[in-house]
This record gives C-alpha cells, sequence and structure tokens, in this order.
C-alpha cells in the first residue's frame, strides 16, 4: 500500500505544479491591481513598477524601475455628461484627434500614425482600443491606449514602451490598456 500512497503523492504534486503554472500564464500574470481612492475604476500594471507623481498630467501614473520611460498612466477628462463615446466619433476618429491633439500635437517635434482602433463592449461601456506608432527626433516608440466614456469623464489609460522592446512587452501592454474596468 506505501508505494501507492507515495505515487498518489506525487500525481498529486504534478497536478498542483501544472495547476499552478496555469494559473501564473493566466491573465492577471506579472500585474497589479490598482483601484481609484473613491472606488470610480480599476487597472491592472505591471508588477514592479512603481507610481509616480505628475503636476499637471495624468491622473495616475506608473514605470518601469529598469526602462523608466515605459509607463502607464490614465488621463480623466471632463466631458460634456450627455455624451456617449460615438458621440465623440468612431474609433478611428477618436483615435486620430487624440493622436493630432494629444501624442503628436504640431511642434511638439514628434510624428505619431494610428495603426489600429477597435471597439470593444464591457459591462454595458464602449470602449476603443487604440495603437500608435510614434516618431521622437531620437527614437521609435510604441503606444496603446484605451478609451471610455462615463457620468461626463473620458478615461485614457495608455502604455508607452521603447519601439525596440516592443516586441518583448506587447502582450503584457495590451493586458494593461484591456483591464481598465469602470467599478461604479
Amino acid at each position: 500500500m506505501q508505494p501507492f500512497r507515495s505515487l498518489a503523492r506525487l500525481l498529486a504534486c504534478v497536478v498542483l505544479v501544472f495547476s499552478l503554472g496555469a494559473c501564473a500564464a493566466g491573465p492577471t500574470a506579472g500585474l497589479q491591481s490598482f483601484q481609484s481612492p473613491d472606488g470610480r475604476y480599476a487597472f491592472l500594471y505591471p508588477t514592479g513598477w512603481t507610481r509616480v507623481q505628475v503636476s499637471n498630467g495624468p491622473q495616475v501614473v506608473f514605470h518601469d524601475l529598469i526602462h523608466s520611460d515605459e509607463t502607464v498612466s490614465l488621463v480623466i477628462s471632463n466631458i460634456d455628461e450627455s455624451n456617449d463615446l460615438d458621440d465623440l466619433g468612431s474609433a478611428v476618429a477618436v483615435g486620430e484627434r487624440l493622436r493630432r491633439e494629444i501624442i503628436a500635437t504640431e511642434g511638439s517635434g514628434r510624428s505619431a500614425e494610428l495603426i489600429e482602433a477597435n471597439e470593444r463592449d464591457v459591462n454595458g461601456h464602449t470602449f476603443y482600443d487604440l495603437e500608435y506608432a510614434v516618431h521622437l527626433p531620437d527614437r521609435d516608440r510604441h503606444e496603446l491606449a484605451t478609451v471610455v466614456v462615463d457620468r461626463g469623464r473620458l478615461y485614457t489609460l495608455a502604455t508607452s514602451v521603447n519601439e525596440e522592446r516592443w516586441e518583448k512587452v506587447s502582450d503584457l501592454c495590451g493586458r494593461v490598456v484591456t483591464s481598465l474596468n469602470l467599478l461604479i
């Protein structure tokens, strides 16, 4: 009987290890949760990144300690309470407007192209997911963003990384921007 108990324990350990491995590879692997103090929204950001305070900028910013120019930021803008996201335009129209007015403003020395714009619905809210190639004088960057409207506020959650690291972190960035969740 003893060999069967040992075999059963071994099999239980193997199942546990594979189960833990499957959990670690899930959609929140390598990510931590951030929730606003007022409980309105939450999102995920990469484990090990640190929050930084920015004056006259985004409400929330996290950056990588090693690659400090890799960032996650959340901007909240007030808009007319009667507007929904589709009132602001299609995903492409809103993406182009953000490109012109925020990412690559005239005279900024930056240029950007909207690579992709998609719409998705989550819990009754429409989100626009946007992807950009951004060209700076000294390097190229890649940005992902999601925008959503709720109760007179336009939320824009974005990730930005150097193009040379994009292939390595693109999945992580995608999981961050699609994690934005409106809670109330």
